[in-house]
């Protein structure tokens, strides 16, 4: 099922997509949010809600970032070893980590599916890094590589879009990864029950058409259990909370000479099993 936060006229909701329909279970699903309802006792009975909720056409509704407030969104670094050579190639003096390196991002620096990603004012070096988010659905604080897969509620595209140069101005990278509206989040979560725990999917980020990243999960250095495992060590992960898993090779700073996204762009992430992320590029106001 490909469960979608949304907003239609002036009111947020989340539904279920069905065809060229959204049905809002908002009214039946006894829950405020997508985050609530994965979280709820009513999730495991989504089918049957698909039958009670009102359909709305989805081309008449606005895509909100697929959990639009997550309590935490936490982000994996240089987790494809082809993408962690590139960087080396580049110049980054980073070395393999025992452990995964990870950053928190905040709600605010998402945008949704046919949003518009933000080319701050403060820099030109706005670049992709398309990525598989999985999110949680239900909490756990000390998880087992074992019993990660049981935490997950589903997946969704990312693009964890990062402004280089501030990114750049010290070793601790959060300074840019966390402007407002730059990582693309949606268009919509696919249920864990569509793709078989460990599929290894191939991920695609497109700039204008042109194919710019193409890589497998399979290649990520530490895998799904392993990131929700050292993640739930530090703290307790809770039902929306987004997990971003790395991104392959072929991001804008390591090419010769660097390209980055500017106004007018267009860029896809696209994820087998899942679909396309979309967002245009425009700058800051």
């Amino acid at each position: 099922m490909k469960l979608i936060s949304f907003r239609y006229g002036d009111r947020e909701s989340f539904g279920a997509v069905i065809g060229d329909k959204v049905v809002d279970l908002a009214g039946v699903a006894g829950a405020a949010t997508l985050a609530d309802f994965i979280g709820g006792d009513n999730y495991a009975d989504r089918d049957d809600l698909v039958d009670k909720g009102t359909s709305v056409p989805l081309a008449d509704i606005e895509f909100l970032p697929v959990i639009p407030r997550p309590e935490k969104i936490v982000c994996s670094v240089r987790n494809y070893m082809d993408h962690h050579r590139e960087a080396l190639a580049s110049g980054l003096d980073r070395q393999l980590s025992d452990y995964p390196p990870i950053f928190l991002r905040v709600w605010r620096s998402q945008v949704a599916h046919e949003g518009a990603i933000v080319r701050p004012s403060a820099s030109e070096q706005l670049d992709w890094e398309g990525e598989l988010a999985v999110v949680i659905g239900k909490a756990g604080r000390d998880i087992s590589e074992t019993d990660a897969w049981k935490h997950v509620a589903g997946y969704s595209c990312y693009n964890d879009a990062s402004v280089r140069d501030f990114q750049f101005h010290a070793k601790q990278i959060a300074a840019g990864k966390n402007f407002e509206s730059t990582g693309g989040f949606g268009p919509w979560l696919v249920t864990a029950d569509e793709i078989e725990p460990g599929r290894d999917l191939t991920v695609t980020t497109r700039l204008n058409g042109e194919t710019v990243q193409s890589g497998s999960t399979g290649q990520m250095i530490f895998s799904v259990p392993q990131l929700i495992a050292y993640a739930s060590t530090i703290f307790t992960l809770t039902p929306g909370d987004v997990i971003a898993t790395g991104t392959p090779s072929g991001v804008g700073f390591s090419r010769k000479p660097p390209r980055f996204m500017r106004p007018g762009d267009v860029v896809e992430v696209e994820i087998e099993a899942i679909g396309i992320l979309r967002n245009s590029v425009e700058d800051q106001q």
